[in-house]
């Protein structure tokens, strides 16, 4: 068991016990964030903390618009006292469905001011989906933008705990409700009420992709635990650096981000959503030194010389990667063409999400994904829950204060995934002598071919070193001989032509024979899920011919 508990910085840096007498603004921020006594670990004392250490500072540019960390928080306060004046309750929850902006900024901390649950929504969702989670989730409001009220209208008929509408846009819209209306002279103090650390922060919906979405539960304590321990990575980031926010708030990655972002005086570019040419731009613009992303975003940047090659790109100093593992090859090749070292971490929705990360200060090991957060158990077991010894593959559980206490009203599900205080991934791994870990792939995801356990993700880095390749992803198919074959997709370089026995025949040189494709199938484009992960399971699908 590899157990991180690690000291990088004072005590004193990340206690959440400043007082407000400290700051500069000593008298107006006692107005807009006064403290709780006896609540130290939740994500309302986060994002004060920020002003009572930093001061006002500018902390997020959004369509030229520039906003302070009390600005922020002032407009909060507001949808705070408006919420409970719509008759919102401490533990009722609010669902917020729309693109990165400013108002899904102060959606979020004017809900958990007003002592609610947030759930966050991804905008692309059908409104079946949207009606699941507005059902179980027994949620009483949304705030939307009117480009989404067909679904969400659909979504909420015959749901009767579905009671407000709030949209952000200035339109007199039917059963709506302004964001602006609910705010508009409402105090910008604090509602003064108390949240308890373990109350429910958020209940974060996965995306869906092996079944029934789930409802993980994260409470104010793993928040900001999960916080504390991200900030630990890096403490001595320059104030100065500005970084360029492209990953969704509604996404356990974008919410852990936006949430490590208070512990820092740093700056941020945000954009409604990732496009290749604004993120240019805007680099270019504030000299930004760089993102946390996922593995198509480093593509998209890789693969488009057409359009990154207009910009300065040469700020980037260094970029963050997770929610899919990053082929070596493609973090190479990022690295070579923009001379920005890429740090990989691992995550998922049920830790809050952070697992593990590459530490500034410690050497960084391709293909791996770094070594666990402070405060972060983790092992490697086998099927019995037995640990398993260095570089022996098994499925990795973790322990934590970033540890949800399990799925709303899944009872069942909660029971498979958390056994005796462990979160159980679902994802092979191993760990080496230097405690760094290894995803070697989906526990589900597994090729049983004659006896023979193989990794799908050890071919499709050998695929990745192809020139011809710009992506690939490997399944199992049903055999009546073998049980299962292998089968490859991939998605060709812009422009390249390459067969499929030439893919085969590559991977014969570097593989054993049992492990190379049998089908090798070329396709325009992997199906991915909003976060941009490939979705394995719609490749399994009977495809037309």
């Amino acid at each position: 068991m590899i157990n991180q508990q690690l000291r990088l910085v004072p005590i004193s840096i990340i206690s959440p016990f400043f007082t407000v007498a400290e700051v500069a603004i000593a008298e107006q921020g006692s107005i807009y964030c006064q403290h709780q006594a006896g609540s130290n670990m939740n994500l309302v004392e986060l994002a004060n903390q920020n002003i009572d250490k930093f001061g006002e500072v500018p902390k997020l540019v959004y369509e030229d618009t520039k906003y302070t960390n009390l600005d922020l928080i002032k407009k909060a306060n507001q949808l705070a006292h408006g919420l409970i004046d719509l008759g919102i309750k401490p533990g009722d929850k609010v669902l917020v469905m729309m693109l990165n902006s400013p108002e899904v900024l102060i959606s979020y901390q004017g809900i958990l001011r007003a002592g609610a649950i947030i759930i966050p929504v991804i905008f692309l969702l059908g409104p079946k989906e949207i009606g699941h989670i507005m059902k179980n989730s027994e949620a009483s409001t949304i705030i939307t933008s009117a480009a989404f009220l067909d679904s969400v209208n659909q979504a909420r008929n015959g749901i009767e705990s579905m009671k407000n509408v709030v949209i952000i846009e200035e339109q007199e819209l039917p059963d709506t409700i302004t964001l602006s209306s609910v705010m508009n002279g409402r105090s910008e103090e604090y509602t003064g009420l108390t949240i308890n650390d373990d109350d429910n922060a958020v209940i974060l919906y996965t995306s869906g992709t092996t079944g029934v979405p789930k409802g993980v539960m994260l409470s104010h304590r793993n928040l900001y635990g999960n916080a504390v321990s991200s900030f630990k990575l890096d403490p001595d980031r320059p104030p100065e650096d500005v970084g360029l926010f492209v990953l969704p708030l509604s996404h356990s990655f974008g919410l852990t981000m936006m949430n490590l972002g208070f512990m820092y005086p740093n700056l941020s570019v945000m954009i409604p959503w990732f496009d290749l040419e604004t993120s240019c731009r805007l680099i270019e613009k504030h000299k930004i030194v760089g993102f946390a992303g996922v593995p198509a975003i480093f593509s998209i940047f890789l693969n488009t010389p057409d359009i990154v090659d207009k910009y300065d790109l040469t700020s980037m100093k260094e970029c963050a990667s997770g929610s899919a593992p990053l082929p070596v090859e493609m973090l190479k090749g990022f690295e070579k063409k923009f001379n920005c070292e890429i740090y990989e971490g691992y995550g998922l929705s049920e830790a809050s999400p952070v697992v593990s990360a590459h530490y500034k200060k410690r050497p960084r090991k391709p293909g791996s994904i770094g070594q666990p957060l402070p405060d972060v158990d983790v092992k490697i077991v086998d099927l019995d829950g037995t640990e398993m010894p260095v570089n022996e593959v098994g499925e990795l559980i973790v322990k934590g204060v970033n540890v949800s206490s399990g799925y709303y009203n899944m009872p069942d599900k909660t029971a498979e995934t958390f056994r005796d205080g462990w979160l159980y991934t679902g994802d092979m791994g191993k760990i080496d002598e230097d405690g760094y870990i290894f995803i070697v792939d989906r526990k589900k995801d597994l090729i049983i071919r004659g006896g023979f356990n193989i990794l799908p993700r050890d071919i499709e880095e050998i695929l990745h070193q192809y020139p011809a390749v710009m992506e690939a992803a490997v399944i199992g198919v049903p055999d009546s001989t073998m049980g299962e074959e292998v089968k490859a997709f991939i998605v060709a370089q812009p422009g390249a032509t390459v067969t499929e026995d030439e893919i085969i025949a590559h991977c014969r040189e570097h593989l054993a024979k049992y492990k190379c494709p049998k089908f090798v199938e070329f396709i325009e484009a992997m199906p991915r899920n909003p976060i941009g992960k490939i979705l394995k399971k719609e490749l399994r699908e009977p495809r037309d011919s």
